[in-house]
């Protein structure tokens, strides 16, 4: 057992595995029944008391969640500024609940077999584009500081919308009255509100009853781990969390000498004549293999700078090498 990894015995008898704090992106394949927040307490039991997750999933949902361990809960703010998410789904025809997935109340039960296939391709691909769509009363979306779904367990249904932008939107298949689709598109769009609105606009209802999100940019299910997999051996967490510079792709990374480097981890601004030309106007600042923050570009010409947007040096007692592995 290498990294202080330790196994010390939980109230319950069973055994609890503890590794260090760890710095890095976990690409979670969350399992359905479990809301994200869940998967996440079950990985602080691991060890990992600072962590968070980008782009929450209902429990009815599996796939990609991205998971931010130690220094990378900083990075949340720009993971999506360069793609989007894609999500399979399946939804049903006839029906609405209070929750617009087939986990909610049912409201409403109505004739949906004047739909045709034709009819419902049309509507699947009618969602793309820029549109107002409207957010789930339950949901975790806010409204003074109270969660939607809160408010709507008191009985407070509140109406509200958002602007959202479809990609592609495009029926795989139908077996009326479900049919499977795919959707690209940005950072927090509601699915089960695209089903939701279908069933409004065919006079029918609908909901959704599956959905996977299959790439939450810039990663997909290929590079996923299932949380049973890491419950029955944590140590694989160390051979599977991925450095913070490959949640960021298109962001250069400089390798900063050590005074530059100590400069960076003070705060401090550097020079862009002290380091090597890049493209762009942010960079991840490395020292070796160590991301120690993110930057952007300030100034022009001689009074050009480097100026650090989030410092990533971890404690030294916490630091560990994203890739370990345990002999």
């Amino acid at each position: 057992m290498s990294m202080r990894e330790e196994r010390h015995t939980d109230v319950h008898g069973g055994e609890k595995y503890s590794l260090p704090q760890l710095h890095g992106v976990l690409v979670l394949n969350k399992p359905k029944g479990l809301s994200s927040n869940r998967c996440i307490m079950h990985l602080k039991r691991l060890g990992q008391k600072k962590i968070g997750h980008a782009g929450t999933l209902d429990p009815l949902a599996t796939g990609v969640l991205l998971v931010l361990l130690g220094q990378a809960t900083k990075i949340s703010g720009y993971l999506l500024e360069d793609g989007g998410k894609t999500y399979s789904g399946t939804l049903r025809l006839g029906q609405t609940t209070d929750t617009w997935d087939s986990e909610g109340k049912v409201l409403t039960e109505e004739d949906c077999s004047f739909v045709t296939e034709a009819m419902l391709r049309r509507e699947i691909t009618a969602w793309e584009g820029i549109s107002e769509q409207p957010v789930p009363p339950f949901s975790a979306a806010k409204l003074n500081g109270q969660p939607l779904y809160k408010l709507a367990r008191k009985g407070t249904m509140v109406e509200r919308t958002k602007t959202v932008y479809i990609e592609h939107a495009g029926m795989l298949e139908a077996d009326l009255p479900f049919a499977r689709f795919r959707v690209r598109c940005h950072s927090g769009t509601y699915i089960r509100s695209l089903a939701h609105s279908l069933g409004m606009r065919l006079r029918c209802g609908a909901v959704l009853t599956e959905l996977t999100r299959e790439y939450s940019h810039p990663f997909g299910l290929e590079s996923a781990v299932a949380l049973s997999d890491l419950l029955a051996d944590p140590s694989l967490l160390l051979r599977v969390l991925h450095p913070i510079r490959d949640a960021l792709p298109s962001w250069p990374a400089i390798d900063l000498s050590d005074t530059s480097a100590e400069l960076v981890e003070n705060g401090c601004s550097i020079p862009l004549s002290s380091v090597t030309e890049v493209e762009g106007d942010r960079a991840i600042l490395m020292h070796g293999e160590r991301e120690i923050a993110l930057a952007e570009r300030l100034g022009e010409g001689k009074a050009a700078v480097w100026k650090v947007l989030r410092g990533l040096t971890a404690l030294a007692s916490e630091t560990q090498h994203p890739r370990a592995t345990s002999p």
